[in-house]
């Protein structure tokens, strides 16, 4: 299937010809004609798979078609979502696919002064997108009104939930026109979810593009069992492999990110983080010297996990690994996005290994682990490869988890290297 196949309209096949768009993700493929037909949409969609386009595209093809006759230009789609990033992304997507439609976007977010946002609003906007707490700020002040909101759509819900806006949300709901058309996308689907959106959706048709939890399979996944001291000089080592390009690291904390940087930058690595600390100017400053290459390494929270999109980043390295399952398939999301491939490798300590355990069930896989021994250059070699299994203890072939037994070698560590299988 192609974009032509969908029959939008010549100014938005005109854009998605401009960004080399020709043939449709599987989101995008079932999303556009159900939102086109203005029915309410239930999407569980895994983060990378092409989901901003697929709520963009047929906003854009039915607000263009069926133009406002208000002058004052009111606002007829918005879109929330969980954070400045993710937002900033999605109106940039509108703004890329809308160029011939004369639509008018704009974007809302805390964390900056408002003046800038107002003026904009004032001018007048056809689609909004909006982090939650300036949204309710901005319509309390009187610069915004949902009356004539014709196209709501709630991204990343499970996100959302998870970062207590359920009240906002709620506050949204009760002033939203009750004639509108939903567009409603979780990652995941906890009742919690369920339950929240069939008390927004009227006779939703639900897509599911992966199963819920699943991974991207063009995404290699490894494991290095590694001392929680060791986690710096490993990482140091994973980085000077000449195949590791630009990486994106997660780490735990806040605290955690910035020691991270330092550490990096101290060995001649240019890095940067992104957390919730950092200034709205700082963290975009961040994330576009990361895009441009001029930075090379790019140190995250989970906060910011999911409004990170890097076209072909190639490397997501967890330093720490999430408590919570589904944040693993969040942070690795990042790679592999859109049908390219990528890599995913994560630092396992000895209070980890439960976490480790919690997500092998959550993904319904072992994680291989990696070969730790140098490439040449010392470095650990960051594919995984083809031999024995290796089990969460360290041990290998009914080894016992001794001093010396099964254990991997590490970086600035003793101990045997065992293998492991794909």
């Amino acid at each position: 299937m192609s974009f032509n196949s969908l029959k939008l309209s010549d100014p938005i096949l005109r854009s998605l010809n401009d960004e080399g768009y020709t043939t449709p993700t599987p989101i995008q493929e079932q999303a556009i004609p159900i939102a086109l037909q203005g029915k309410d949409l239930l999407g569980c969609a895994q983060t990378g798979t092409g989901k901003t386009a697929a709520f963009a595209i047929p906003i854009l093809e039915q607000l263009s078609i069926n133009s406002s006759t208000d002058q004052n230009r009111n606002i007829r789609s918005l879109i929330v979502t969980p954070t400045r990033e993710l937002a900033i992304q999605i109106d940039e997507s509108f703004k890329n696919y809308g160029r011939y439609t004369g639509l008018s976007t704009a974007v809302v977010y805390g964390g900056v002064n408002q003046k800038r946002q107002v003026k904009q609003l004032k001018r007048g906007v056809d689609i909004l997108t909006a982090t939650p707490g300036r949204l309710l700020d901005l319509m309390n002040q009187g610069f915004i009104s949902l009356a004539n909101i014709e196209i709501f759509v709630l991204d990343e819900a499970d996100r959302m939930l998870d970062m207590g806006f359920i009240h906002d949300i709620k506050k949204m709901l009760r002033v939203l026109p009750k004639k509108r058309q939903t567009l409603f996308f979780s990652a995941t689907m906890p009742q919690e979810i369920v339950k929240l959106s069939s008390s927004i959706l009227t006779n939703p048709t639900k897509i599911e593009v992966t199963p819920e939890a699943a991974t991207v399979d063009k995404i290699r996944q490894g494991i290095f069992y590694v001392d929680k001291g060791n986690k710096k000089q490993l990482l140091v080592d994973v980085l000077t492999d000449e195949n590791v390009g630009s990486a994106l690291v997660f780490t735990r904390t806040k605290r955690g990110a910035n020691n991270v940087v330092k550490m990096l930058n101290k060995k001649s690595i240019q890095a940067e983080a992104i957390h919730g600390n950092k200034s709205q100017n700082a963290r975009q400053r961040a994330l576009s010297n990361f895009k441009d290459q001029s930075t090379r390494v790019l140190v995250a929270t989970d906060i910011a996990a999911r409004g990170i999109d890097v076209d072909e980043l190639k490397y997501v390295i967890n330093f720490e690994i999430p408590n919570i399952p589904e944040t693993y398939v969040h942070r690795i999301g990042r790679t592999g996005r859109a049908g390219s491939d990528g890599t995913a490798l994560s630092f396992v300590d000895s209070s980890e290994k439960e976490y480790l355990r919690d997500i092998e069930k959550l993904i319904n896989q072992k994680i291989p682990v990696m070969d730790g021994h140098g490439n040449g250059n010392g470095a650990p070699d960051t594919k995984p490869q083809q031999a024995e299994t290796v089990s969460h203890n360290g041990s290998s072939n009914g080894t016992s988890n001794g001093s010396n037994g099964g254990k991997r070698r590490r970086p600035k560590s003793s101990g045997k290297r065992s293998k492991s299988r794909r």
